[in-house]
C-alpha cells in the first residue's frame, strides 16, 4: 500500500507544471484564462489531473514582474505563460524554460524574437503588432462622435507599449487635424482625477493598452460614461462595461490559441522553432446603450460591420 502511494506520488510529481504570470488580477484575466484552461483541455491537458498551472498575479504593478516571473522559474515550471510588459522581465528571469506570450505588441522591437518566423531563444506566442491599429481606432471615433476636435489620450507612459501607441494616436490623430492633449496615469487613483478633469474639457477619450487599464477597465468605462464622454477602450470588456466602441484582436481567442502553443511545447517542440503568430481578425464592439446616452448616432454602416452590438 505504501509503495502504491509512493508511486502515485511519483506519477503525480512528472505532471508538467504551467507557470501563468498575469499582469493583471485574476478577475480581469478569467475570460481569457478560462478559455486557455479550456482549450488545454480539449488537447487533452486537464487542469488537476494530468497538468498543473501555477498563477502569479501582478494587479497591474508591472514593477512586480521581475519577483513574480522570478518566482516561477524558482519552482521550475515547464513553460511560462504570460502576456505584454511581463514578458521581457520572464525572459531575463530564464534562458531555458519556454515562455509562451498570449499578448505582446512588438516582439521583435523589444528583443523577445529575432524574428516572427524564427523566433531563435525560449519564447514564442501571439503578436498583436499592427502600424495602423491605432489609427483606425482614431479614424472609428472620429466617425462615430460628431465634430470630434478634441482627443483626450489616457497612457502610463512608464509602460513601453503604452508609450508607443500614445506616439502612434497623435501621429493619427495629426492626420485628421485633431488636437490631442496626454493625461497620464501611475496608479488607479491617478484615473479618476483624470476623468474628473475631462469632465466638459473633451470630445472624446482614448484609452492606451497596459496592465494598469486593464485592472482598472470597468471603473474607466462607467466613469468616463458617467462624464458623458464617449471612450475608446484598450480591451473589448470596456464596452460591455458602458464604454462607446472598441476595436482590436480578440484577447480571450488570442489565449485560446496560446494553449495550442503550450501544447506544442509540453510535447517537446522548442519555442525558437514555433514561429509568432498574428491575429487574423479584429473584431469592432459598439455599445448602442451607450450611444443613446450621450445622443450619439451610430451610422447603419458602422452596425452592419459591428461584430458585437451591445443593447
Amino acid at each position: 500500500m505504501a509503495h502504491s502511494r509512493a508511486a502515485r506520488a511519483q506519477q503525480k510529481a512528472k505532471q508538467p507544471l504551467i507557470g501563468v504570470l498575469g499582469v493583471a488580477t485574476a478577475l480581469a484575466w478569467k475570460p481569457s484564462i478560462a478559455a486557455f484552461v479550456q482549450r488545454l483541455s480539449d488537447l487533452g491537458w486537464v487542469e488537476g489531473r494530468n497538468v498543473n498551472i501555477e498563477y502569479r498575479w501582478a494587479e497591474g504593478d508591472s514593477e512586480r514582474f521581475a519577483e513574480l516571473a522570478a518566482s516561477l522559474v524558482h519552482l521550475n515550471v515547464d513553460v511560462i505563460v504570460t502576456a505584454g510588459g511581463a514578458v521581457v522581465p520572464a525572459k531575463q528571469a530564464t534562458a531555458a524554460i519556454p515562455i509562451i506570450f498570449a499578448v505582446a505588441s512588438d516582439p521583435i522591437g523589444t528583443g523577445l524574437v529575432a524574428s516572427l518566423a524564427h523566433p531563435g531563444g525560449n519564447v514564442t506566442g501571439l503578436s498583436v503588432q499592427a502600424p495602423d491599429l491605432a489609427g483606425k481606432r482614431v479614424e472609428l471615433l472620429r466617425e462615430l462622435v460628431p465634430n470630434l476636435r478634441r482627443l483626450a489620450i489616457m497612457a502610463n507612459q512608464g509602460y513601453a507599449a503604452a508609450a508607443r501607441e500614445m506616439s502612434e494616436v497623435q501621429a493619427a490623430a495629426r492626420t485628421l487635424d485633431l488636437e490631442t492633449k496626454l493625461f497620464e496615469i501611475h496608479q488607479s487613483n491617478d484615473i479618476s482625477a483624470v476623468i474628473e478633469a475631462l469632465k466638459g474639457n473633451t470630445d472624446a477619450l482614448y484609452v492606451c493598452i497596459d496592465p494598469l487599464t486593464d485592472t482598472n477597465q470597468i471603473m474607466i468605462a462607467k466613469s468616463a460614461t458617467a462624464a458623458r464622454i464617449p471612450t475608446m477602450p484598450g480591451f473589448r470588456d470596456g464596452v460591455r462595461a458602458g464604454s462607446l466602441i472598441f476595436y482590436g484582436p480578440n484577447i480571450v481567442e488570442l489565449f485560446r490559441r496560446a494553449a495550442d502553443l503550450v501544447d506544442k511545447v509540453l510535447r517537446g517542440t522548442k519555442p525558437a522553432d514555433i514561429p509568432v503568430e498574428q491575429p487574423t481578425k479584429y473584431e469592432l464592439v459598439i455599445n448602442l446603450k451607450t450611444a443613446k446616452a450621450l445622443a450619439i448616432t451610430v451610422p447603419q454602416t458602422m452596425l452592419v460591420a459591428a461584430d458585437e452590438v451591445i443593447e
